[in-house]
């Protein structure tokens, strides 16, 4: 039997405390504009397949058949999920996951990774969903690289609305230039 160690807490859902990263003077500001960017991205790249598919052309052979496939709400439905998880994980006070600085409420901190949990999970849920429409929608039925084009961007959203999330938690978790704490 192993005895705790001496940090222990047992209010502490991991052992592990999160890890704190000191990125420099302005990287945080670079990582938070790089996570804007990777949302633009991932946003621009879906819009870029629905207006491709709003838009598609039959097929040159055989000009009187209309285009086997389209974007529908079931392709919007995977990004909604992984924007809306991304929206729940970074709203979410950092101090009050770690259970920093004393709140009143000892439920704070449950509810605070709790909600965490509902965010990643609605994320991972949009990137299984448009993991699942790419396979039946686009995959299975043989359509040409044309038409799973807007699976594979349906994807591409989802990945990168995660990426996004990521990049923008590790640099709202670092502690700012301009930040200071004080403690008696």
């Amino acid at each position: 039997m192993s005895l705790p160690r001496s940090n222990y807490d047992p209010r502490r859902v991991c052992l592990n405390p999160f890890p704190n990263f000191t990125l420099g003077k302005h990287k945080r500001t670079m990582g938070i504009y790089l996570a804007g960017g990777l949302f633009a991205l991932a946003n621009w790249t879906f819009l870029d397949a629905a207006i491709l598919s709003a838009h598609a052309h039959p097929p040159y052979d055989e000009p009187q058949l209309p285009p086997p496939v389209h974007v529908s709400f079931v392709d919007f439905v995977p990004g909604i999920c992984s924007l809306l998880g991304m929206l729940v994980v970074n709203l979410i006070d950092k101090d009050r996951v770690r259970g920093d600085e004393g709140f009143g409420d000892s439920r704070a901190v449950w509810r605070a990774r709790l909600f965490l949990f509902i965010g990643f999970a609605l994320m991972a849920g949009g990137m299984a969903g448009s993991v699942t429409v790419l396979i039946l929608k686009y995959i299975l039925h043989a359509y040409g690289e044309q038409y799973t084009y807007y699976g594979y961007a349906n994807v591409s959203q989802n990945v990168a609305i995660m990426l996004s999330a990521i990049v923008l938690w590790i640099s709202q978790s670092v502690g700012s230039e301009y930040e200071y704490n004080l403690s008696i």
